[in-house]
């Protein structure tokens, strides 16, 4: 065999490879927000779940893909162990449409979609054409790559060294580790099958031997989820596991299966696959896989269990440290799932912000030296997840997004901005019980009611602000309207009462100065919360205050 063929046979992979690459990317851009939303919204029920992952995995053609989501689900609390099993299994048969696609052999046609995708990608402004057109484009290269792989191995004929090994290879043990090897080593099913499909097309390998070959790069595909799972928390290495369980186990029992009927398996196969060994190899793969999933979807709860025994506990953050929930070292940074765990990540920081204020008017009202301490300590934890969300935004946005995302960026960057605002407020809460306690300034019972009153709106808008941005939630939208504009009457009415007091010597100048302060930061508070509302609804809208504060 000659250099020039070794280079065909791997330049044809390495096209092969890069065309599913960027038709998976594409369609992640392109539909990746819209399917992440359907995943979410339909994984309630197991069964349904494992639905849902076979028509995402077919449509993104990536198990990886859809695999790192349902791990991102899992951490942020939206789906538990089992209902992430489901769609794992869904995955593990939607991968294997790629094969499906792959047997049609299209590679005469390849070069006019090749050309069609370059159209879309070069000449057309629209983004959403263009994520389309790498699709497209992705999927013309697959198959031309394909075609030089198949040109290159009719040259491996000419080879007896390459025969013999292959002629050889009649061994199921042999067969399940040069699968596991390949596929480990490509990090892709799909692109052991498409190897394998094309070298029984060419009669290089016996159909025999197939199905141990595919056992063996079912396994091979865990590689990568639990090679990206080890630096994960314990619930990516257990939904990790759940996949490398699945496919160990149900390949463990077909293997059984096949070595006594192996005859009869791959006569009915060809029976009705029409006599096409392309089209048999990719029946084969969906077929074990399909067969897999039914026998071993009653025992998920099993597999599941045993995934808490190999990985025990729970993830504990180091003392003294402060904790980050969805997003870190511990969490996979993936353009899919990006943004949602920063959106989670934000709504824990939007929680924090809003009991911390809660804790500064009681320190407030009550002169509480405890909770004073506990707004101070609360309000480094504000800035801590200021730092550290704004940081892993600034990565997020160096990715290449689904382009739904893309268009929050910026929306989320004034949300934090806001919310940490909003811990500041608790601060000068705290700031002035300190000074209540220090001069001794005494507040009548009406304006401590008065300013309890006005916090309980404050709340409340903060509370429907925070669901509507996190959950794009519009029930409450009328509501925060008219709560911003019923805050802003008070904070008006308020401080003229305050004005009148202050002329009749009802209260001291020190108590009316807290007072007033206090009352125009709820007010400002509201703002904030309105802001946080539609930032997503209006991503590239400038923060009014911004400029307002800086005059």
């Amino acid at each position: 065999m000659s250099i020039t063929t070794i280079f065909m046979l791997f330049g044809g992979l390495g096209f092969f490879l890069y065309g599913m690459k960027m038709m998976s990317e594409g369609l992640e851009k392109a539909a990746g927000a819209k399917m992440r939303s359907i995943l979410e919204f339909f994984t309630k029920n197991r069964f349904i779940g494992m639905v849902v992952g076979i028509i995402f995995t077919a449509i993104i053609q990536s198990s990886n893909a859809t695999t790192v989501m349902v791990v991102s689900f899992v951490n942020s609390g939206l789906m538990n162990l089992m209902q992430a099993s489901g769609v794992i299994l869904g995955a593990n048969i939607g991968t294997t449409i790629t094969g499906q696609l792959i047997a049609f052999n299209l590679s005469d046609i390849a070069p006019l979609i090749v050309i069609i995708g370059v159209i879309m990608v070069m000449f057309c402004k629209k983004q959403n054409v263009k994520k389309i057109g790498e699709v497209i484009l992705g999927f013309g290269i697959l198959f031309m790559g394909l075609s030089i792989m198949s040109d290159s191995m009719t040259a491996v004929k000419e080879s007896p060294e390459i025969l013999n090994f292959l002629a050889s290879l009649t061994n199921p043990f042999a067969a399940i580790l040069v699968g596991f090897l390949i596929t480990a080593v490509l990090q892709s099913s799909s692109a052991t099958v498409g190897i394998i499909l094309l070298m029984v097309s060419q009669h290089l390998l016996e159909f025999t031997i197939c199905p141990f070959m595919i056992l063996g790069c079912n396994i091979g595909s865990c590689v990568s989820a639990l090679v990206a799972s080890l630096s994960g928390k314990k619930d990516a290495k257990r939904a990790a596991l759940i996949h490398f369980l699945f496919n160990v186990i149900g390949s463990a029992i077909f293997f059984c299966i096949l070595l006594v009927a192996i005859k009869p398996f791959t006569n009915a196969i060809l029976y009705i696959s029409g006599g096409s060994l392309a089209r048999a190899v990719a029946n084969v793969h969906t077929l074990m896989k399909v067969l897999e999933v039914a026998m071993m979807f009653p025992f998920m709860g099993w597999i599941v269990k045993a995934t808490y025994k190999i990985v025990p506990g729970k993830d504990v953050a180091p003392e003294d440290e402060y904790e980050l929930l969805y997003i870190g070292e511990g969490s996979i940074l993936s353009s899919t799932t990006a943004v949602h765990n920063v959106i989670r990540e934000i709504e824990h920081m939007g929680k924090v912000a809003i009991q911390n204020l809660k804790t500064g008017m009681d320190a407030l009202c009550m002169l509480d030296e405890a909770k004073i301490q506990e707004v101070y300590k609360k309000e480094k934890y504000v800035d801590f997840l200021n730092r550290k969300i704004t940081d892993y935004l600034v990565k997020v946005n160096e990715l290449d997004l689904p382009i739904a995302d893309t268009k929050l960026i910026g929306g989320l960057f004034h949300v934090v901005n806001d919310i940490e605002r909003i811990g500041d407020h608790a601060e000068n809460f705290a700031d002035s019980a300190k000074m209540r306690i220090e001069d001794q300034v005494g507040f009548s019972e009406k304006a401590r009611k008065q300013l309890e009153d006005m916090m309980d709106k404050v709340v409340t808008i903060l509370e429907y602000s925070l669901d509507m941005f996190a959950y794009d939630n519009p029930e409450h939208m009328q509501e925060i309207l008219t709560l911003e504009d019923e805050i802003d009457a008070e904070e008006k009415r308020l401080q003229r009462a305050h004005v009148k007091r202050l002329t009749k010597n009802k209260c001291s100048p020190e108590a009316g100065m807290i007072f007033s302060d206090t009352v125009s930061g709820l007010e400002r508070v509201a703002d904030h919360a309105t802001n946080i509302a539609f930032a997503i609804l209006q991503p590239d809208g400038n923060d009014p205050e911004d400029e307002e504060e800086e005059m």
